[in-house]
């Protein structure tokens, strides 16, 4: 014989079987609405993003790496889309072939008014706007050789990037606000890198693009013997004028301090570049992108004080309330103690799951009455049989032997079916009144 397990321990299994497949409709409802919820609201992120950069070597293309390498902590997957600059990053996010895209101030060839589904997770940081010469070309224009205005750059070469990189755009509203005549200005159009090679090959006089201080060309070029950085000495007026510029200063001795470099503050305009977005890009990974902004662009800069970045001020474009909540709120509760994934779910989830509660509260009163039922029906089932019996005992005429033999027969078939009969010990007593009323109805059988 197998052994029997502790009556205790039989009562708790019987307990809770029962309690299962009483709740059990409960929980697949709950379970029902519960994946209706998730497939509507679609709390989790996709594990991937596409984010538009720009050139080879740029600080876009910089920034864009620090960025996949932050995001793939949390399993998201950042594919990078060289391009040649902001102007092309924005046509990208127009068309939807990417979700994110680095964007200076400026760059727009159309009203912000009239763009519709881009949204802006925050400036990030200022981009000055480099204009790099050669001292020899300079002194050909001015004795000293050195370049304080636009309009001294009449008669030299000048390469101001490709279409794509947006400040040919820029270049153009400054010159016209300068009243230059273009024609007096040969211009040409190379990408950075070729530029670049070409200005310290002496083929350019000068060379100008908006990059953030990390850039690898601007970093170098700085440092190049023979190459000056033009002081924009109305940077204050370029600011009044154009509301996406800002005036900034390259304080002395910020690029090398033994070398003293640059020899004295050198004032530039510079653009806020800003990280946009599509509608469409699910909000999780939105808040995940804004708090790498928050972690990579807090520190001190050149050109700013630690936390100035990122912000949501200088903005052309509508602000993201989730970029808005993660710059100004911080990293969520949540996400302080519990992993990307399982706290994003538990944030997106927690109305449905509030509403839920809400329809399964009351119908959780039924669980109860069902279990009580479950139970006693077990019992009371049995009740039925003993009545027939009853009522065939009570029926006049025939052969009262042989019935009484049959009615004998049935009561000890009954009563070894409830002798088989397992409740809980709660609901003992009623398995034993059942025994005391077939032992009644057998000694009126009896007798």
């Amino acid at each position: 014989m197998k052994p029997r397990l502790p009556l205790a321990i039989r009562d708790a299994l019987l307990s809770l079987r029962e309690l299962v497949i009483s709740a059990g409709p409960f929980a697949l409802l709950a379970v029902g609405l519960l994946v209706l919820a998730y497939m509507w609201m679609k709390p989790t992120p996709p594990k991937h993003v596409t984010l538009a950069t720009g050139p080879a070597q740029s600080a876009y293309d910089a920034f864009g790496q620090r960025y996949r390498k932050a995001l793939a902590a949390n399993g998201i997957d950042v594919v990078l889309v060289p391009s040649q600059g902001s102007s092309d990053n924005l046509r990208l996010l127009r068309e939807g072939k990417v979700d994110l895209g680095f964007v200076q101030g400026g760059s727009n060839d159309r009203d912000t008014a009239e763009e519709s589904g881009i949204e802006s997770l925050g400036s990030l940081f200022v981009e000055p706007v480099w204009l790099f010469y050669r001292e020899a070309s300079a002194r050909k224009v001015v004795p000293n050789a050195t370049l304080s205005s636009l309009t001294q750059l009449q008669g030299l070469r000048l390469n101001v990037g490709p279409m794509g990189s947006g400040v040919p755009q820029l270049m153009a509203k400054l010159f016209d606000a300068n009243n230059i005549n273009m024609s007096r200005i040969i211009f040409s159009q190379l990408e950075q890198t070729p530029a670049t090679v070409a200005f310290l090959n002496g083929e350019v006089d000068a060379i100008v693009f908006a990059s953030a201080p990390e850039s690898l060309m601007v970093q170098m070029l700085l440092q190049t013997p023979g190459i000056k950085l033009m002081d924009f000495a109305q940077s204050e007026a370029y600011s009044r004028r154009f509301p996406f510029l800002t005036p900034v200063v390259l304080p002395r001795g910020v690029v090398n301090l033994a070398r003293d470099l640059p020899s004295a503050d050198l004032r530039l305009v510079a653009t806020t570049t800003a990280l946009l977005t599509r509608e469409q890009t699910h909000p999780a990974l939105l808040q995940l992108v804004s708090q790498a902004a928050r972690d990579m662009h807090g520190g001190a800069g050149w050109f700013n004080r630690a936390s100035a970045f990122p912000t949501i001020d200088h903005g052309e474009y509508p602000m993201s309330r989730e970029a808005e909540r993660a710059i100004q709120g911080g990293q969520p509760f949540l996400q302080r103690y519990l992993s990307f994934w399982v706290a994003n779910l538990i944030e997106r989830m927690w109305l449905a799951l509030g509403i839920i509660i809400a329809i399964l509260l009351p119908l959780s009163r039924i669980v109860p009455p069902l279990y009580q039922f479950r139970i006693r029906s077990r019992v009371f089932r049995w009740y039925g049989q003993l009545r027939l019996i009853e009522e065939r005992m009570a029926e006049p005429g025939g052969d009262r032997a042989a019935l009484t033999k049959d009615l004998s027969k049935e009561l000890d078939s009954l009563e070894a079916n409830v002798s088989r009969v397992s409740v809980p010990l709660s609901y003992a007593d009623e398995l034993y009144a059942l025994r005391n009323n077939i032992a009644q109805v057998r000694s009126r059988l009896q007798a």
